[in-house]
């Protein structure tokens, strides 16, 4: 082939059609459990989370709810992923290899939300969330309708494989992912370029700026119990009767049933199957979603 701006830009073309192709064979499943959340700074703050009393009836002068401002944010991380292509594979039309690696490399930048945010979801029994507990703890501070202090769990913890029953129907699901710069395709491909004029090598990649953060612990139970029908009560039993501060009721129903690819079985023999024991009813059976992800794996 010969290396000339017009060839050189079909080229890039071609890299970039085979990149978005990829990025659209992805499948991802962080949205379910993951509110986004755009951002214009390297680091977030949510000091806002856990500031939300109920509505009062209006009774004498207003009541000024001054919550506990919390230091909270997330900050940033930059991703990349880049491709060299060998002048010489230019030159001897030796390309058809570099398909199916851009390809994979829009489908791997695509995945990337998907990997963070199950990662952290995974992570939750051992890293802080807005309280300054584990997301899944056992003793999460509260105040109670009576003023004091007291804890709530959204654990029953356990040694096993972990499963997740999330309520994600509200304005902000359990997770964030805060983006900043999605990715986006670039070329380095002009004989001026120093990787070219230097290394004789074209240079193709894609970067972002984005991380993960937890929303509400409020609206996920975490378990290392065994995935049954007796576990799935106490994890349903426990959102469903959630309190906020002062004792408010926060109305919350579990709708999405998390689990590895090991507990697939356990997850549709709970929210499937219309008879259990031999012949009796099953009475979660639809009670919520089920969603079997690979990156909890």
């Amino acid at each position: 082939m010969l290396i000339n701006a017009q060839n050189l830009n079909s080229l890039r073309v071609g890299f970039s059609t085979a990149f978005h192709r990829g990025q659209g064979q992805a499948a991802s499943q962080y949205a379910s459990v993951a509110t986004v959340v755009p951002s214009t700074l390297k680091e977030q703050k949510y000091g806002w989370l856990g500031k939300f009393p109920g509505v009062r009836e209006w009774i004498g002068s207003r009541v000024v709810h001054n919550l506990e401002q919390h230091d909270y944010s997330i900050k940033e991380k930059p991703w990349e992923l880049t491709i060299g292509v060998d002048k010489d594979d230019i030159e001897t039309d030796n390309l058809g290899i570099y398909g199916p690696m851009f390809e994979e490399m829009g489908a791997s930048t695509k995945a990337k939300p998907d990997e963070l945010v199950f990662a952290l979801l995974k992570a939750g029994f051992a890293t802080e969330c807005y309280d300054g507990q584990n997301f899944f703890d056992t003793d999460h501070p509260v105040i109670g309708e009576d003023g004091e202090m007291t804890t709530v769990a959204n654990t029953d913890g356990g040694a096993g494989t972990p499963w997740f029953l999330l309520c994600t129907n509200k304005p902000l699901k359990p997770l964030i992912l805060q983006k900043r710069k999605d990715f986006n395709f670039v070329a380095k491909d002009r004989e001026t370029d120093d990787n070219v004029f230097d290394q004789k090598e074209y240079v193709y990649g894609a970067d972002a700026r984005m991380n993960v953060g937890f929303g509400f612990w409020q609206q996920a139970w975490g378990s290392k119990q065994t995935l049954n029908a007796a576990n799935y009560a106490t994890a349903r039993a426990a959102l469903t009767g959630m309190k906020g501060d002062h004792g408010r009721p926060l109305g919350l129903m579990p709708n999405l049933l998390v689990v590895p690819p090991t507990l697939e079985g356990a997850g549709r023999a709970l929210l499937t199957s219309q008879l259990v024991n031999g012949g009796e009813t099953n009475q979660w059976a639809g009670s919520a979603e089920l969603l079997v992800s690979p990156w909890l794996a």
